[in-house]
């Protein structure tokens, strides 16, 4: 007995199935890495980060016969990665959870690969809410437009200018307490493009 597979009541070809996973493959492999980057920004936590990212891309692969506009795949994955994160922190074990410094395992050995953890700024950004940091990440990193995070959270574009003035205000305030200047001008250079 042979089971046939269909999309859209058309049945499944090995062609086509091929064609779908390499279309899939390359689209993967140009955003994986920004994916990555955007997920870690979120997180805070490279471990989380990757299952944000895991978790992305197999929602999209699975709904991948779906999507006719392949233009809006990127704003589709964000979605998902947003929505997973804020999902994660739903859950009462996630609450209980305390990130430690270092595992008790711990080698000594230290990781070359950085995405901006020993930056100033970022362990500023580390203190923001879940929804400040994923409003700064969004506008000022992969430089959305505030209609486009509001689309993104599921909140109104005004919700996003307040919650990233906030953000930028706890900034400012914490780099001001800061004894270095470099973070200082970082913050009022975001300050300025906000104005």
């Amino acid at each position: 007995m042979t089971v046939q597979t269909t999309i859209a009541g058309e049945p499944m070809t090995p062609s086509r199935d091929a064609s779908r996973d390499a279309e899939f493959s390359a689209w993967m492999a140009a955003r994986q890495p920004s994916l990555q980057r955007t997920a870690y920004l979120i997180s805070g936590d490279h471990h989380t980060a990757e299952d944000l990212v895991a978790t992305t891309l197999s929602k999209v692969y699975l709904s991948w016969h779906k999507i006719n506009q392949r233009e809006s795949l990127d704003g589709y994955a964000r979605r998902i990665m947003v929505n997973e994160h804020n999902t994660l922190w739903r859950r009462a074990f996630k609450r209980r959870e305390v990130p430690a410094e270092r595992l008790p395992e711990h080698n000594g050995v230290t990781d070359s690969y950085d995405e901006g953890a020993q930056d100033e700024m970022w362990q500023l950004l580390q203190t923001l809410p879940r929804r400040q940091r994923a409003v700064i990440v969004l506008r000022y990193y992969e430089q959305l437009s505030e209609a486009e995070i509001a689309d993104l959270l599921s909140i109104s574009p005004g919700t996003v200018k307040s919650q990233a003035s906030r953000a930028l205000a706890t900034l400012r305030e914490r780099t001001a307490a800061a004894p270095s200047a470099p973070t200082q001008k970082t913050t009022e250079a975001l300050g300025e493009e906000e104005r």
